[in-house]
């Protein structure tokens, strides 16, 4: 500071120098030493590096802090980086399940010739999601791409069980069986090749889910996702969804009764 109070004014005499400090007031200031801008926008880039944390519950945490900090006029916090990636991603899937979910409705619906059956034959799916949360949280697995990966391919491996039970009960009934036997036999039936089915997909992923190998840790969630909905879904498909094609056609075999009486 003294330094800066004793420059020389340029055009003063050598001999009786005028200093900086006789015309000017001169005081400390703070600045920064980098000045950022991002889209025009003058900006502080607070960078922070997990080490063993996962992104999302960092994006938690930082949420809860801004939540309860005081911002000033005119300032505005915006998450960037990874964060955008992993929200996009999260968007992208959850976009590509519902439209994979309605999709198939719609091609079972021109399969089966019928509304409520393919309705009957999707019954499966949500406690196939909720049985992939379930084993997600006892795994103390995070739900990220790959888990999100192994949710659609869970949905697949549940309505192809679900549709078996359900056309062979329909091919029953419609050769003329009872409606309660012909269930009841579609579900004795079927339940070999839906738990071979499973059970085979459970043993083959339960490897990767471990993660034992080195790098296969990265595709553990998506092993996880399948086989903690796998593990629900089987129960469901067997009592569920021929109890739900026993209750939605016997009222229609009901009203058909009526009508032709």
């Amino acid at each position: 500071m003294n330094d800066l109070k004793q420059i020389p004014l340029r055009g003063s005499r050598i001999a009786h120098p005028t200093f900086l400090d006789t015309v000017v007031k001169v005081n400390a200031i703070a600045s920064p030493t980098e000045v950022d801008h991002y889209q025009l926008s003058r900006v502080i880039d607070l960078y922070v590096a997990p080490k063993k944390e996962d992104l999302g519950s960092i994006t938690t945490q930082i949420g809860d802090i801004l939540r309860g900090t005081k911002m000033p006029e005119g300032a505005r916090v915006t998450l960037r980086g990874s964060v955008q990636g992993m929200r996009a991603s999260f968007k992208s899937f959850a976009i590509g399940l519902v439209l994979s979910v309605v999709l198939v409705y719609l091609v079972l619906v021109a399969q089966f010739a019928s509304w409520t059956d393919p309705f009957i034959i999707l019954l499966a799916v949500p406690p196939g999601l909720a049985g992939v949360l379930l084993f997600l949280l006892a795994t103390h697995t995070t739900l990220n791409v790959m888990s999100l990966m192994g949710v659609v391919m869970m949905v697949g491996i549940v309505v192809s069980n679900s549709i078996l039970i359900v056309e062979f009960a329909r091919h029953l009934d419609h050769a003329g069986k009872p409606l309660k036997e012909a269930v009841s036999l579609a579900s004795r039936l079927r339940l070999r090749p839906v738990l071979m089915t499973s059970l085979a997909t459970l043993l083959g992923l339960i490897p990767m889910a471990l993660g034992i190998e080195a790098g296969s840790e990265q595709y553990a969630p998506l092993a996880r996702a399948i086989i903690g909905g796998l593990l629900v879904s089987v129960v469901v498909t067997v009592y569920l969804v021929p109890a739900a094609y026993l209750i939605v056609h016997r009222k229609e075999e009901g009203k058909s009764a009526e009508a032709s009486a």
